[in-house]
């Protein structure tokens, strides 16, 4: 069955040009900078004062991040029309793209902490990453699926694919999409210490001498072009392709030949069934960085030859506003098709592009372009590339975006607390033993369990010099991906480097954050570790990793706690059976730092003993680990022999208003996603063998999962509890359940992972082993 076409019906956007639509694009079309003096926090040691600030005062309870979102989705919902109350609110999704999160309240909180006040553990759990889509689906009463992408400046790029694959697949009826990032202390001590500021407005695709920061929002109403009629809304824009590429260069410096930006872009052109011949105008990611502004025009030659067409960068007006730059520039896009007119570049200083591109200087240009493309490139050679075209115009050849082969899993790895690799991991569950044998001490609480990972041993065959480069989140995904190799063979460099790796991650690289921050806190600039911030994004360990195997296909890094292994599961098995990639290596690490366990610890449902009974209200103990999970087409491992392990069989996805931090204690919203997952697998309760259970000892999540599993009709399936002796992965817990379940944890034959995440979101897989 075709998929269906996907428009955007609903714009919502604030940045320093103006807090709402209509006036960022009168600013924009006028060549009206939005940069100014940031008067948010003290810039005296930075390379420059300037950034694309917003000027309209925000709610002061609110973390800034959870402010401007708020803004910008409650103006896409309006002007979309939408009538939230006459819907069904669990099929409107969330999908959000951020690099920084809450990153103004997180500084506060480890401020005090360094400077000797304490620690606030209730900001501290407020202000994850995961939280911005928890704030979003409270806030607005949102109850579909739940996901954060976090590929730095490329995520909220990212977060408008995973919403087309959401779509396109039939998942949700509407998808609240967008992406948001505030100013921050962290980024810009971070961007000085990299000599990458320019001390002045930027001016990317001219002088090129550094870019600006910004923040703000963009956010979409997007969904199936045939549900846009019927409800008479007007469709802005279609959303027809995306396309998404890792270079496997550089931490921090793109690949200078262009070709993983190239790729990109052809990915998302051919998705959407047309050529570079078709495109009218192109949003550049445009930086004004020397190395972005020299490697992107390479990439457009690359892809369109001489005839490339006009091509700005509306960063010159806004600043780089990070991980919300994507979605922001998607909105700015979609303006140029519904208005007719192309965004023009300023502040060129009176140079011309070096590159010779049309870079629409000065004011806007009426053009009324009827395909764009807009471009978006990160930290770690994360590429992005979005196509946006006038509704109703056809594609000359056929899109790829409906279902076309099967799926396999032909590797799997895993490691947790103590079991520093697959066999002691299996070895621990088939002797019952926990792998959480540490212990260490928490000031006010005193000594509590935990699983630490020895990540030095893990990865005791790396280079030194590369591991040197890594933080222990990067570790402990390179560890997985080894052992994973070490077990099932490693590919031939043709095959690596036509793999993809979707990178997941419950809380992100909390090492090199706090670390990062802590210089900046005691010694100002001269504190602020340039080596350090390349590895405080989340994609960063993506990174190291496809540098390490020379990975070059699609990319992805999810950021959604304790989900966040099956929905990265999800999309890279979404995108292989469309045929948009061959193999996918899904990776998915989580750290815990004596801050991250002191807030745990301080947290109810922490267990003061390793002995933890699922179900039997002990208490869980936090423990750090990681998974790598190889996805193919069945075509792919056939045509190298690889043994099968599992096939994919289906996946589900809920979320509820509980509020940052919380579940609901009915089972409803988990018991939704458990029934998705069997209803695409076409699998009935009495159908499904196992049960991979999320039960950890922390009463409250067991019984609500209990709940759920009664709901969904699985009271009586038989189950494992895999966390009974790995412990709290968090990030990992779905990944390494389906490790445990295929290292003989289970019986063969129909697996049901199931999964959650504090903040009430749930997913669920079901996949079938292979004996």
């Amino acid at each position: 069955m075709a998929a269906p076409s996907i428009v955007l019906t609903g714009l919502g956007l604030i940045t320093g040009a103006g807090d709402d639509v209509e006036k960022n694009w009168s600013s924009i079309v006028a060549g009206a900078s939005g940069i100014r003096t940031n008067r948010l926090f003290d810039t005296g040691e930075l390379l420059t004062d300037w950034a694309g600030m917003v000027t309209s005062p925000q709610a002061p309870e609110l973390d800034r991040c959870y402010s401007l979102a708020a803004t910008a989705i409650r103006e896409a919902l309006r002007t979309s029309g939408l009538d939230l109350a006459a819907v069904d609110r669990g099929r409107v999704a969330v999908v959000v793209g951020s690099s920084l999160g809450a990153m103004p309240t997180l500084e506060d909180v480890h401020r005090d902490l360094v400077h000797g006040r304490g620690l606030d553990v209730r900001r501290a759990a407020a202000s994850q990453l995961p939280c911005v889509g928890d704030y979003i689906a409270a806030e607005f009463d949102l109850r579909g699926p739940r996901v954060v992408l976090s590929n730095a400046c490329a995520a909220s790029a990212v977060a408008l694919g995973y919403a087309a694959e959401l779509l396109w697949k039939g998942d949700a009826d509407y998808v609240v999409c967008g992406g948001v990032d505030p100013l921050a202390s962290l980024s810009a001590y971070g961007f000085s210490a990299l000599g990458a500021l320019d001390p002045e407005p930027c001016s990317p695709m001219s002088a090129s001498t550094g870019l600006t920061l910004g923040e703000g929002a963009g956010f979409m109403v997007v969904e199936s072009a045939d549900r846009a009629a019927e409800r008479g809304a007007h469709a802005l824009a279609e959303l027809s392709g995306y396309g998404l590429s890792c270079d496997g260069y550089h931490q921090t410096a793109p690949d200078p030949s262009g070709k993983g930006a190239c790729a990109a872009m052809a990915q998302a052109l051919a998705t959407a069934g047309l050529g570079p011949e078709e495109v009218d105008y192109l949003n550049l990611h445009g930086t004004g960085t020397p190395a972005n502004d020299a490697s992107e025009p390479k990439a457009l030659k690359l892809l369109f030859g001489p005839s490339i067409p006009p091509a700005s960068s509306t960063k010159s007006m806004l600043g780089h506003t990070l991980g919300a730059a994507g979605a922001v520039e998607a909105v700015v896009s979609t303006l140029a098709i519904d208005r007719g007119t192309l965004p023009p570049t300023v502040n060129t200083r009176g140079a011309d592009s070096p590159f010779g591109l049309d870079i629409v200087p000065g004011v806007g240009r009426a053009g009324g372009p009827d395909v764009v493309l807009s471009n978006s490139f990160a930290f770690g050679g994360n590429n992005a590339s979005v196509v946006l075209n006038r509704p109703g115009r056809p594609s000359p050849s056929p899109r790829r975006t409906a279902p076309v082969r099967g799926v396999v899993v032909t590797g799997a790895s895993g490691l947790a607390g103590a079991a520093a690799s697959t066999a002691e991991l299996a070895a621990a569950l088939a002797e019952g033993r926990p792998c959480f044998d540490g212990v260490e001490y928490v000031e006010g609480i005193g000594e509590v369990p935990v699983g630490r990972v020895d990540v030095t041993a893990a990865t005791g065959k790396l280079n030194p010099s590369r591991a040197r480069r890594m933080d222990p989140l990067s570790r402990l995904a390179t560890a997985a991906v080894a052992d994973l190799y070490a077990r099932h063979g490693t590919p031939s460099r043709a095959e690596a480097e036509a793999t993809g790796i979707v990178f997941a991650t419950g809380y992100g690289p909390v090492t090199s954050v706090l670390r990062f921050h802590e210089g900046v806190l005691r010694q100002g600039i001269t504190g602020a570790n340039p080596s350090l911030f390349a590895n405080t994004v989340v994609n960063a360990a993506a990174g190291h990793v496809a540098m390490l195997h020379r990975y070059r296909g699609y990319t992805a890094t999810i950021a959604n706690g304790g989900t966040s292994s099956i929905l990265a599961l999800q999309l890279a098995a979404r995108v292989i059976a469309r045929g948009a990639a061959e193999r996918i290596m899904v990776v998915v690490a989580d750290e815990f730092p004596e801050q991250a366990l002191a807030t745990q610890a301080r947290l109810p449902g922490y267990a003061r003993s390793a002995r933890v009974a699922p179900g039997g209200r002990t208490g869980m103990v936090l423990s750090e680990g990681a998974a790598a999970i190889l996805l193919e087409s069945e075509e792919a491992a056939a045509a190298r022999s690889a043994d099968v392990l599992a096939r994919v069989a289906g996946f589900g996805a809920a979320g509820e208003p509980a509020g940052i931090g919380r579940i609901g204690r009915d089972g409803g919203a988990w018991a939704r996603a458990l029934r998705a997952a069997m209803a695409e697998a076409g699998a009935s309760p009495e159908g499904i063998g196992t049960v991979v259970s999320a039960a950890s000892g922390y009463g409250l999540v067991d019984l609500a999962q209990a709940r759920a599993l009664e709901l969904a009709g699985l009271a009586d399936s038989p189950v494992v509890a895999p966390k009974a002796h790995l412990g709290e992965t968090y990030g990992s817990a779905g990944a390494l359940g389906l490790v445990a379940a295929l290292s003989g944890a289970a019986p063969h034959g129909r697996l049901l992972l199931s999964s959650f995440a504090y903040g009430g979101s749930y997913a669920a897989a079901v996949f079938d082993t292979v004996s």
